[in-house]
């Protein structure tokens, strides 16, 4: 049976309450990771590990395979990057890269320092949500 976002969110906000020792009032959908819950790069790790954890089932293993969910080595192209600020092929990657994250805000700012900013508790749930619902491998 299918889980809603709604119980989604309440499994992530677990995982983030333990990962972050943040309260739980404080886990809202439009709480930004780094921004508000003051998650850092190291705790991302953890966060992906959690989340394996409490959404793997026996017969169907959660697996998140790395930088799927946080990118990774973003700055590095310069075809992405230029002067600190995502290009439009940059933009276009992002939007691939991280369909769960809403970049309607960003799109005038593309500040590389701010990126982290956007993932947040809504777009892993939105992560979870597609993962969970994606077919399975044959």
């Amino acid at each position: 049976m299918a889980m809603s976002r709604d119980e989604i969110f309440e499994r992530v906000r677990s995982v983030l309450e333990e990962a972050l020792g943040a309260d739980a009032d404080e886990i809202t959908l439009a709480a930004s990771l780094t921004a508000d819950l003051e998650a850092e790069s190291i705790d991302f790790l953890d966060i992906v590990f959690r989340l394996e954890k409490t959404f793997s089932t026996e017969d169907r293993p959660f697996k998140i395979s790395q930088g799927e969910l946080f990118p990774e080595n973003l700055m590095e192209n310069p075809e992405w990057v230029q002067e600190g600020k995502f290009t439009d092929a940059g933009m276009e990657m992002l939007h691939e890269r991280m369909p769960h994250v809403d970049f309607s805000g960003f799109e005038e700012d593309r500040d590389v320092n701010k990126v982290a900013e956007l993932i947040t508790v809504g777009s892993i749930v939105i992560f979870v949500d597609r993962k969970l619902t994606e077919p399975q491998p044959a």
